[in-house]
């Protein structure tokens, strides 16, 4: 089970918690993939398109958070976006 967060109130590593807790989980889809037949370099492969993956999406949803607070910003303004 994932535990919360050891510094609730703490944001700083709020990151590293979440790499911790994740990492077990990780670890054991990696197992699987190998105990399927996977050999190391295709699950290697696997997360690393995963994390690009990831990395995109978190690009995209920042640039839509952007263009959100854009508009916004101008509706309280009282301009059309």
């Amino acid at each position: 089970m994932i535990s919360r967060s050891r510094r609730e109130g703490d944001n700083a590593d709020r990151e590293i918690d979440c790499q911790e807790a994740m990492e077990p989980g990780f670890q054991a889809i990696v197992d699987c993939m190998i105990e399927a037949g996977w050999q190391r370099g295709e699950v290697m492969r696997a997360v690393r398109r995963l994390i690009a993956a990831d990395n995109m999406t978190q690009k995209e949803n920042a640039r839509v958070e952007a263009q959100l607070a854009i508009a916004r910003a101008m509706l309280r303004a009282g301009k059309a976006y």
